[in-house]
């Protein structure tokens, strides 16, 4: 089990009624009542009107409307790609109990016979290929074939309409990457999300000065969806760090991607009371500056009330979006290099966030400049001072400053809590439920 794994009982449920049909091969549990909280039914909250982008136009309700054929409790990662097909869009609530493990497998299991990765080094080796043109070739489509055996074995595709909900004693998904890609209306809560562990990176020569391994898979990617809540979850790296991994052609090689995206013309979703820890690339809100076409007027997203801790940067990297980020805890390490990327045409109202950061970090490190967009940061404090982000930035970056004033305010909040309390309230309340 995963050393950031909570040992302590998410939430009470108990049977609506009625016996439950389980379905062994699957590890579904489908049964005729809804299992409840004590007090209420958390499978059946909506997200609340006036709480983030989520709640704009018809709002995010997910599987509330579910009726007692469409409630499963799953068990393992096949039951859980089972639930989803079954009754195509009608509104599903979805518990899973424990950890379902997505990637049982080895990474043996899904390579492609004759890939070899000492092969692959062999072949391109800077010293011999250099680091001006992609890499083609056999260990190159082998690669790539078994990339693609990996991906269709980890990979779920979340349906519409959908509600996902962590029940009993630690629930959560190791390895897995939920795909919530063109549909409308999803919740997923209460759940641990440990990142997909990529088995077969590539090597991009052409990627900086001296190349860089890429991975695939998210924990969690939001894709041309809209009305989606991610709420009291726990995004990690789990028992497998960047700091375990070994490195090749002295890069990293890097076996993780982000934790949450949001991409491709995703709209309207809200992000709260999330523990996002230890990890790279953490949260990307827009994935290409030339992606005007599908993004522009679209992106809007809210963050509050979420924990990022000892990560290094995008918490979040924005392009495009109207992205209100307010009531965020921020605990840094070491290795921090930035929290708010601010990027091509981004929009970012960035609003009583509380930043720890490690003794001699600068304040003017929490921004950091890769378009010359406009951005609102106003009552934020770091080490438990006021601080103006854009002027502490501006100070140490005086050849390319960043604008202020975005042009628009976020309307769509509740519960705004002050900046100096944020700290305390953030850590006792984020992640899965206790």
């Amino acid at each position: 089990m995963s050393a950031h794994r909570k040992s302590k009982q998410r939430f009470a449920v108990v049977a609506a009624g009625c016996t439950a049909v389980v379905l062994a091969a699957t590890g579904t549990v489908t049964a005729a009542g809804a299992a409840e909280s004590h007090g209420r039914d958390l499978a059946r909250q909506t997200l609340a009107q006036g709480d983030g982008w989520g709640s704009a136009t018809t709002g995010t309700t997910g599987g509330a409307a579910a009726d007692a054929a469409h409630v499963h409790t799953v068990t393992t990662w096949a039951g859980l790609k089972a639930a989803f097909a079954e009754g195509g869009t009608a509104p599903k609530i979805i518990k899973i109990r424990g950890t379902l493990d997505a990637d049982g497998a080895t990474c043996a299991d899904f390579a492609a016979d004759g890939y070899d990765l000492d092969r692959y080094l062999a072949d391109y080796d800077p010293a011999t290929w250099g680091y001006d043109k992609e890499v083609s070739g056999e260990q190159e489509d082998l690669r790539a074939a078994s990339a693609t055996a990996q991906a269709e074995a980890i990979k779920a595709n979340v349906p519409a309409n959908t509600t996902i909900i962590g029940v009993g004693r630690d629930p959560g998904i190791v390895g897995g990457s939920l795909q919530i890609n063109g549909v409308d209306n999803v919740i997923v809560r209460g759940l641990t999300l440990e990142s997909p562990l990529d088995c077969f990176p590539q090597w991009d020569p052409t990627d900086g000065d001296t190349g860089n391994w890429n991975s695939e898979y998210d924990a969690a990617v939001v894709y041309n969806a809209t009305h989606v809540w991610l709420d009291h979850n726990e995004f990690t790296d789990g028992d497998h760090p960047d700091s375990t991994l070994p490195s090749y052609y002295g890069r990293v090689y890097q076996q993780h991607d982000g934790e949450l995206d949001i991409v491709k013309g995703a709209d309207y979703v809200t992000a709260s009371w999330n523990v996002f820890a230890d990890h790279d690339k953490t949260l990307m809100i827009g994935n290409s500056d030339g992606a005007a076409a599908t993004d522009r007027g679209k992106l809007r997203v809210t963050l509050h009330h979420n924990l990022f801790k000892n990560l290094v940067e995008r918490a979040p990297r924005v392009r495009f979006g109207q992205v209100d980020v307010y009531n965020n805890s921020y605990v840094a390490d070491a290795d921090y290099a930035y929290s708010f990327g601010i990027g091509f045409e981004s929009q970012l109202y960035a609003e009583k966030n509380a930043f720890t950061l490690p003794k001699g970090t600068d304040a003017g490190s929490v921004l950091h400049r890769w378009n010359d967009s406009p951005l609102t940061a106003s009552g934020n404090q770091v080490n438990g001072s006021p601080v103006d982000l854009v002027a502490a930035y501006n100070t140490t970056h005086a050849d390319a400053p960043l604008r202020e004033a975005t042009g628009w305010k976020p309307s769509l909040r509740r519960d705004v809590d002050p900046v100096r309390s944020v700290p305390r309230v953030v850590a006792r309340g984020a992640g899965p439920w206790a």
